[in-house]
């Protein structure tokens, strides 16, 4: 495929158009929404990511795709008044509070929520929704053990509900030119994937103002712990719980779930064939038990097929920024840069070498992946617009009922790979997953927390 054929036909992305799924079940098509019909949505967990990101995102469409936001449900009772306080103001009317989920679905005015929520808690969460028929925003990573993950699975495909994972990268136009010109075969195979998330951030994740205004009496810790093990209530687990396992794997599950999953996407991988991996706190010892600093290496390919494949490359560090978030795709012709959204014949393979080889040069055409100026990969960032992207997609696949960019598949499948390494990581063992049993196996064993 020449360059210039291959921008025409992946002009979708640049423009911004986005892919949604195919099919209904009947369970889906019965709720299928009429524009004029308006979507409530309650909001499960008011948190930082809600109020930073999703919030602008939701707001930025809202209008136009007649949804609104009705409620919030949070455990703490101060959460619960900044959001009807925040709320209000944002949207002009009444917001109605819960103490918990159950008391949310008892309100059949809710057709769908967003989900931001503790990371162990994302998968059940999602249960819960998909029980009650309701359409869900999930905030990734899906799930950080198998057996959360599984039960999502069974509710969400039960009920027929439309669940966008928040794996934004899936809305970008600059991942799908990148996922149409890997998938037409013009890049060549890949031979490595290098994927780096490095920040100097002691304080990432650490809410130290916040954590003394969290009071037991003020919340329910029984109804947060939801099926981890019986611990005494903490408030840095409660508000800080990114740096806390089993409430979160840390890195992979926060920042790798977003570069592995591209590599399921491009690639059709589900998970990879195995992973080694190691890490420790090296610099920040503040009572954490999630790594500061981690590397892990992942191979993908046919399981039946050894001889063919590539590695991923997984590295991430709070102690030094340098390298930045990147993720580079080589192929023996050159690489594909999602940094630079640039194609290029960086380390091809020159006439001199391949003639050892009896093989003709093979070097790649540089070119831009993408027009638009380069969209910003920081989560972090309010109003983002991959996440703005990511929620309109969403939206429209809830009126429309097609699977949206990133669906519940695309979860269950990064969390897979984030557990794999989770439990490398954690077991010093090497990990495969094991198909039949839809288990982690670390040394023979089922991996569990």
């Amino acid at each position: 495929m020449e360059r210039r054929e291959f921008l025409k036909k992946a002009g979708f992305a640049a423009a911004g158009i986005m892919i949604g799924g195919q099919g209904l079940n009947a369970a889906s098509y019965k709720r299928v929404k009429g524009a004029n019909d308006r979507v409530n949505v309650a909001v499960v967990g008011y948190s930082d990511r809600f109020k930073a990101s999703l919030l602008p995102a939701f707001q930025a469409h809202c209008q136009k795709q007649n949804f609104d936001i009705i409620g919030v449900s949070d455990l703490w009772r101060l959460r619960r008044e900044e959001a009807k306080a925040t709320l209000e103001k944002r949207f002009g009317h009444t917001i109605k509070t819960f103490v918990n989920n159950d008391q949310m679905y008892e309100n059949k005015d809710i057709d769908a929520v967003i989900i931001s929520t503790a990371d162990f808690q994302h998968a059940l969460h999602a249960a819960e929704a998909a029980q009650n028929g309701k359409d869900a925003y999930v905030e990734k990573p899906f799930a950080e053990t198998m057996a959360d993950a599984r039960v999502a699975k069974a509710a969400i495909e039960k009920a027929g509900t439309i669940v966008q994972i928040g794996s934004q990268r899936r809305s970008a136009p600059n991942y799908h030119a990148a996922n149409e010109f890997l998938r037409s075969g013009k890049f060549g195979d890949i031979v490595m994937v290098e994927m780096t998330w490095n920040v100097n951030q002691p304080g990432r994740w650490r809410r130290p103002k916040t954590v003394p205004l969290l009071k037991e009496e003020d919340t329910d810790w029984k109804r947060y712990l939801m099926n981890r093990p019986w611990q005494e209530f903490d408030p840095r687990k409660y508000l800080e719980f990114r740096l806390f396992w089993p409430f979160s794997s840390g890195i992979p599950g926060q920042w790798m779930a977003h570069q592995i999953d591209t590599v399921h996407w491009f690639t059709g991988y589900n998970y990879p064939r195995s992973v080694a991996a190691n890490g420790g706190i090296y610099l920040w010892k503040d009572g954490r038990t999630n790594f500061d600093t981690m590397t892990a290496v992942l191979d993908y390919g046919p399981k039946d097929d050894p001889t063919k494949g590539f590695q991923v490359i997984y590295s991430s560090r709070f102690t030094n920024s340098a390298g930045g978030t990147k993720e580079i795709y080589y192929s023996n012709g050159g690489e594909l840069n999602l940094d630079t959204n640039m194609v290029s014949s960086n380390g091809y393979l020159t006439a001199r070498e391949a003639a050892a080889m009896g093989m003709k040069e093979n070097k790649l055409e540089s070119f831009s992946l993408s027009d638009a100026a380069k969209i910003n990969t920081d989560a972090n960032t309010g109003g983002d617009p991959m996440t703005t992207a990511h929620m309109l997609n969403w939206m429209e696949c809830v009126r429309s009922r097609k699977q949206p960019n990133a669906n519940y598949m695309a979860g269950y499948n990064h969390s897979i790979a984030c557990i794999m390494v989770t439990a490398a990581l954690r077991t010093h063992e090497y990990t495969v997953f094991d198909a039949a049993t839809q288990e982690v196996m670390a040394g023979g064993k089922v991996f569990q927390y």
